[in-house]
């Protein structure tokens, strides 16, 4: 009820009584117009307490697009975010799977979504790479998509086989050096993550290696740990029981510090190659010109969520640390990491079918 209308009936309420009890109507209206600012004053708190998830619009249904295939960290990172964002929207929210190209299907996907917050990204790495990697694509990275906030990252290790006599950094920059192009250093494919990062070694070590491309990282690991491609970069978090057993040997992570992992492990920046840094990385991006509270918002809640102890720990088991960065923060991240994937792809002559 409207505050005014309210403490008029209040009043006129307190006459009447006043008249039927023979109380003076001016006590009488003065405990009435306390009564209704009372009133008034917890629903106001009732209003200002009401939990943010009861904000959401219960008939539309909220969409996390992974860009990959399922399985993948972004499927699994998107249906650990489902459930709560549901919770804290009050609305479903459910994941749907929309790989191929490259994560340009689904990114494209969303791009030309509603802009009403309903559709959300979540993409990694490579989202960074395509813009170099691709001619003609139907939407543009930067215009059409929102950053709304970089979720986690996590660092990717150097490992060679046992047969390299290589026991550091340095070791093996000479070693490549003093034998170019003899080294194989292998990848998960064309243009991935593990082929940038080993492009951004070759280019600031003066280091010559070859590189040798497979379909996927299990292929590619099977080989190095056989020494037929001696040379990878991987995920730190498996390379941990294959160091141990001494399959593998580690000399240093990709990230600008250290791992909480292996703290023993020295940074490849620390090792000689100064501000050497590539990290794998997740993140949230919608279809631009959402409203600005709605990013805002999203950004928020996703967060809350990233922070729960639950998901930190669940993270920490898959070698990635959250980040939660503000829609600014990111959106000045991401630009820095397309430049740089430019410059790697077009000093080493990566196409798309390369």
């Amino acid at each position: 009820m409207h505050y005014s209308l309210f403490t008029a009936v209040c009043i006129a309420d307190s006459r009447l009584a006043a008249s039927r009890s023979g109380k003076s109507p001016a006590i009488a209206i003065a405990l009435s117009l306390a009564l209704s600012l009372a009133l008034s004053l917890a629903l106001s708190l009732v209003l200002l307490v009401t939990p943010a998830h009861a904000q959401g619009d219960p008939a539309k249904l909220m969409r996390i697009i992974s860009p990959y295939a399922p399985g993948g960290g972004t499927d699994v990172l998107a249906r650990a975010l489902g459930p709560r964002l549901t919770e804290r929207y009050g609305q479903q929210v459910v994941v749907e799977n929309r790989a191929g190209a490259s994560g340009t299907i689904g990114a494209g996907f969303v791009a030309k979504s509603p802009t009403d917050g309903n559709t959300i990204l979540l993409t990694s790495t490579g989202h960074a790479a395509v813009p170099s990697l691709f001619n003609n694509l139907p939407y543009d990275h930067v215009r059409d998509l929102a950053p709304v906030s970089q979720l986690a990252s996590g660092a990717m290790v150097l490992v060679v086989h046992p047969s390299v006599p290589a026991q550091s950094v340095k070791d093996l920059i000479a070693l490549a050096r003093a034998h170019p192009g003899e080294l194989n250093v292998g990848s998960s494919g064309n243009g991935s993550f593990s082929h940038l990062t080993a492009e951004l070694f070759t280019l600031t070590s003066g280091a010559k290696f070859t590189h040798i491309p497979y379909k996927g990282a299990g292929a590619a690991l099977v080989d190095v740990q056989g020494g037929r491609v001696p040379v990878y970069f991987m995920n730190l978090l498996s390379s941990v029981p294959l160091v141990k057993s001494g399959k593998l040997r580690a000399l240093g992570v990709s990230s600008s510090q250290r791992s909480s992992i292996s703290p023993d492990l020295p940074t490849i920046a620390e090792s000689g190659l100064a501000d050497f840094e590539m990290t794998n990385w997740y993140a949230v991006l919608v279809a631009a010109g959402t409203p600005r509270e709605m990013v805002v918002r999203l950004q928020q809640e996703v967060t809350r969520i990233m922070n729960t102890a639950e998901l930190k720990e669940r993270l920490m088991t898959e070698g990635l640390t959250v980040v939660g960065s503000t829609p600014a923060q990111f959106g000045e991240f991401l630009a820095r990491e397309i430049t740089k994937n430019a410059r790697i792809i077009k000093a080493a002559g990566i196409t798309q079918a390369s």
